[in-house]
């Protein structure tokens, strides 16, 4: 009777013969059907497109951002000590309107105010603009999208519709992460029953020859009904 050979041997033989893919050959003592494929190669456009994008905003860089803001709004004493905007993207130091009492409006194109607000307000300025009134408006888009155009067909609209002669600042947020710090001085000084938040377009206040904000005006309250309070300021020294 024929020896059998040792078992040893049968796998040593086994083994001899036995195919090993690239794949396995990488992982050893691995089974071939848990070899690892390669990962697919980047595509030259996308590589492109993720060489060539801006670096994101590292969230510490937006809080301090927003941190500087906030410092530089509650450590100014009156509207005198800001620097906004105007619709061509100027800067305007607003101690320029020292001696002079303003309302700062936010104004909008689209909305059911807009009619009546704009048409008062070119009144109230045509009156007083030669005894040290000044209007100083503001466009936002925050309520409702009703203030989507640009700043020159913002200007366009209010200045050919309404004759406004008064100066229309870049547009700017009233409300959010990313309020303006005027808006955030303005706010501050002056809260409403509702909280301190802009609730809609054309919110009003009324500021003194000091730059103090006095009064807060509801987005429904019209223009001339704010005579009485401008006339005051403006008989004050």
């Amino acid at each position: 009777m024929p020896s059998r050979p040792a078992p040893f041997i049968s796998r040593l033989r086994l083994l001899r013969t036995a195919v090993v893919s690239p794949a396995s050959a990488l992982l050893p003592f691995s089974h071939p059907r848990l070899a690892i494929p390669a990962a697919p190669p980047v595509p030259r456009a996308a590589a492109f497109v993720a060489a060539s994008s801006p670096p994101l905003l590292r969230p510490g860089a937006a809080r301090f951002a927003q941190f500087s803001m906030a410092a530089a709004a509650s450590s100014a004493s009156s509207v005198h000590d800001f620097t906004v905007k105007d619709a061509s993207g100027k800067d305007v130091d607003l101690s320029t309107y020292k001696g002079k009492v303003l309302l700062i409006v936010n104004v909008a194109s689209q909305c059911g105010l807009t009619n009546s607000n704009y048409t008062e307000l070119s009144q109230l300025y045509e009156k007083y603009k030669d005894q040290g009134f000044e209007i100083l408006a503001f466009p936002c888009n925050q309520f409702g999208g009703q203030e989507p155009g640009t700043n020159e067909e913002i200007v366009q609209f209010a200045c050919t519709r309404f004759k406004a002669e008064y100066p229309i600042f870049d547009k700017v947020d009233v409300n959010g992460d990313n309020v303006a710090p005027i808006y955030k001085f303005l706010k501050n000084s002056k809260g409403s029953l509702f909280g301190d938040n802009i609730k809609w377009n054309f919110s009003k206040f009324l500021v003194d020859k000091e730059g103090r904000v006095v009064d807060r005006y509801a987005p429904t309250t019209s223009p001339l009904s704010i005579e009485k309070d401008l006339k005051k300021l403006l008989a004050s020294s």
